[in-house]
């Protein structure tokens, strides 16, 4: 594990990886699964991805992740762009996936003191990972039956990613996500109004500035799914019951489950 970043060579990663890409100038993270064989499944909106059947139809979104619409076919692999009707997950080359931004590899059962130095969410988590052959068989399983529907707080790229490699499900439907992103936009502003009062305490700008940044780690740390009290161990063939939605009927056509290295 770096340092001071995450980022990888392409010939670092190993299948079963939990990599990501930053979009919008560091603006977001987008997160997948390596499956091997330059191919990652991912999670996106519904509504943002194009396959060669749907290429003639687009739609506007509102969130900065979403508004993905003008993906072209892929020129060298057929099969990058895969997915099942009306599902979000897909599978792309790691071409497509990067869109030539930096790869960067997530990192798994990292100590609390270092989670605690990554000021940024989306990074890293304290849960371990399971065995890379059970994360690639939990993508490519929800490859062909979908992820339910996208939710940017609750159900995101990250959310996959983590569910992937770890089987962990939040009980807890109406909280944050397993996201370390959504947790860092919901954690800042309550850290903010946390210390506001502490102006009237603390004189200096810089001991203020040092509580609300203590209050913003600690707040991302007590939402991470490797302390959490509110998690289970979910099979990813029960996954369709325990997220509400319907396992959809694989094509007849359906893509090969297995992933060369």
């Amino acid at each position: 594990m770096g340092v001071l970043t995450n980022k990888v060579e392409r010939d670092e990663l190993k299948p079963g990886d939990h990599i990501y890409t930053y979009r919008a100038v560091f603006a977001y993270s987008h997160h997948g699964v390596f499956v091997g064989g330059c191919k990652v499944v991912h999670f996106k909106p519904e509504h943002s991805l194009i396959s060669p059947t749907f290429a003639s139809s687009s739609s506007s979104s509102s969130v900065s992740e979403v508004n993905d619409s003008s993906e072209a076919p892929c020129p060298t692999f057929p099969d990058c762009g895969y997915k099942q009707p009306k599902s979000g997950v897909v599978l792309s080359c790691l071409d497509c996936f990067l869109k030539k931004g930096s790869l960067y590899r997530f990192e798994y059962g990292v100590s609390s003191s270092i989670f605690l130095t990554r000021f940024r969410g989306g990074t890293c988590t304290t849960a371990p990972s399971d065995p890379l052959q059970t994360v690639i068989h939990r993508a490519m399983h929800l490859l062909q039956n979908g992820f339910g529907n996208y939710d940017v707080f609750q159900n995101n790229c990250e959310d996959f990613a983590l569910y992937c490699k770890t089987g962990l499900l939040i009980l807890d439907k109406n909280g944050v996500g397993r996201s370390g992103q959504a947790s860092s936009i919901l954690g800042a502003p309550l850290a903010a109004l946390l210390s506001s009062p502490l102006t009237l305490l603390i004189p200096n700008p810089v001991g203020v500035a040092t509580v609300t940044a203590g209050m913003y780690c600690m707040s991302r740390y007590a939402t991470d799914i490797g302390v959490r009290n509110d998690v289970i161990k979910v099979p990813v063939e029960d996954l369709a019951l325990n997220l509400g939605f319907k396992t959809r009927k694989r094509n007849r056509k359906a893509f090969g489950t297995s992933i060369s290295r």
